[in-house]
């Protein structure tokens, strides 16, 4: 997978990676050139992007996708999707999850799925996640957050669109295209805000809310 990654980006070793999560952001000029000067870009499920006529908020390069089954596509998700790494993450497989893919999906787009054995199960461990046995695993979301980082260890990291970094304990939560749903219960996403703001206390990973 790292080398399908080195392909998309800018350069082959990429110096900053961004991954930018569905949370709602207020317009701010910086985050979003931040985000867009990136060698590459992640973004996840039913994302949006900064259109001309709007102020900047999350930027508009995309160069990865990270979507599970349950994807709700907004009109950016397939913008340009020839030029996209379209990354499937499916832990529920090892569990319940069918293997199916939706009706709507463009015919001539394949994807790449996302090893359970290479990322879910290690992610799941550094969460204390007992993944194996039970109907537990990270949001797509952290998932991204965890391929970038452990794919591209000396790279610049940046996040942003993760609500539940300060707010770990809510049920529910809305999305930045609009609509909102509930924390499945599969996630645990305290642990999840906890690992990725450890993460900026590196040095090598910034925060931007």
């Amino acid at each position: 997978m790292v080398s399908m990654l080195q392909a998309y980006a800018d350069q082959p070793d990429p110096r900053s990676v961004a991954v930018v999560g569905n949370q709602p952001l207020e317009p701010d000029e910086r985050r979003a050139k931040t985000i867009d000067s990136c060698d590459l870009v992640f973004r996840v499920n039913g994302f949006v992007c900064d259109e001309p006529d709007t102020q900047p908020a999350v930027g508009t390069r995309t160069h990865v996708v990270v979507f599970n089954r349950a994807l709700r596509a907004t009109k950016w998700v397939f913008e340009d999707y020839p030029s996209r790494l379209y990354l499937l993450v499916e832990p529920g497989r090892l569990h319940w999850e069918p293997e199916n893919i939706p009706q709507w999906w463009p015919s001539d787009l394949g994807f790449l799925p996302v090893s359970n054995r290479e990322v879910t199960l290690p992610l799941s461990e550094a969460l204390g996640l007992s993944t194996r046995t039970d109907g537990t695993w990270a949001t797509t979301g952290t998932m991204a957050a965890w391929i970038a980082r452990t794919a591209f260890p000396d790279a610049d990291l940046v996040l942003s669109g993760f609500s539940f970094i300060d707010n770990p304990h809510q049920t529910s939560w809305q999305h930045a295209a609009g609509d909102s749903c509930i924390v499945g219960p599969e996630h645990q996403i305290a642990a999840e805000g906890r690992l990725l703001e450890s993460w900026s206390r590196t040095g090598k990973t910034t925060l931007l809310r």
